[in-house]
């Protein structure tokens, strides 16, 4: 009869309930999940799983932009003379602010990929501080739009109660909607065709207002979890979490604030440079 020695039947305990070895193998590398036999396999479900979200983003601002081109096909003059009331200049800064952010992202990226976690730390810095700059110049683009509602030149004026504006507009949905007759928009030096007033029915001004709120205001959001996201990932950075053997959510994060920016990227000329 075969006899067993004691190390044969510890070896063959582990076998018979499926974790010794493998249990062992994966305290050997950092970050490697349960469920998962290789890093490589993990960074392919990781990556697989960010774009596949990243998809249902896009078909997210399609949705907008599809309405955005059914309606400015339909409205062409109106809505290049509704752009001229949009602050291109602070808009092609902020559009700097993101080109940037995502160089700082890839090259974190590639500072975590030579281990090199310090400084991973403080591109991640700089890009939350980026971030929040767009956001900045985003909101006092906003409050231009609420001070023209409330009869004043720009949001300081409108804060400390000078400045009147000359012009009566409101570009603000909810607001008393901008109508050209009443502030003189001209289009090329000759007045604006006259929007639809038929009761009830939003002008073409109102459309591309609306748009440009719903789009802008739903990218900030992005913003928003994007810097969140940033932030989580730094401090996990901070606490040693990652290596150049594993530093999968850093590269996945990265995808998600790229995709910020190319939002943008088409945002940015749909409404501002039309």
């Amino acid at each position: 009869m075969a006899t067993t020695t004691p190390t044969q039947a510890h070896g063959q305990g582990k076998d018979v309930h499926g974790h010794g070895g493998h249990d062992h193998d994966h305290a050997h590398v950092p970050g490697l999940q349960h469920h998962f036999n290789t890093p490589e396999q993990q960074k392919e479900a990781a990556t697989l799983g960010m774009w596949a979200f990243l998809i249902t983003e896009l078909m997210l601002f399609g949705g907008i932009f599809m309405a955005y081109i059914v309606y400015r096909w339909g409205f062409p003059v109106h809505f290049v003379d509704a752009a001229t009331h949009l602050n291109t200049p602070l808009a092609t800064l902020n559009t700097v602010v993101l080109l940037v952010s995502s160089l700082t992202v890839a090259l974190s990226v590639h500072a975590a990929e030579n281990g090199k976690m310090r400084r991973v730390l403080l591109l991640f810095g700089a890009t939350i501080m980026l971030g929040f700059g767009f956001l900045g110049i985003k909101g006092y683009e906003y409050a231009e739009k609420f001070a023209h509602c409330n009869g004043y030149s720009t949001p300081i004026a409108w804060a400390t109660g000078t400045g009147q504006h000359a012009v009566d507009e409101c570009l603000v949905p909810g607001r008393a909607f901008l109508y050209p007759e009443s502030h003189g928009a001209t289009h090329g030096g000759e007045p604006a065709p006259a929007a639809p007033t038929t009761a009830g029915a939003p002008t073409p001004y109102q459309l591309f207002f609306l748009l440009y709120f719903m789009a802008t205001g739903l990218h900030a959001i992005h913003m928003v979890i994007g810097i969140t996201v940033m932030s989580v990932i730094g401090w996990m950075t901070w606490r040693g979490k990652f290596s150049p053997a594993y530093f999968n959510p850093i590269e996945i994060g990265g995808l998600y604030w790229h995709l910020i920016d190319i939002v943008w990227v088409f945002l940015f000329p749909l409404f501002y440079l039309i």
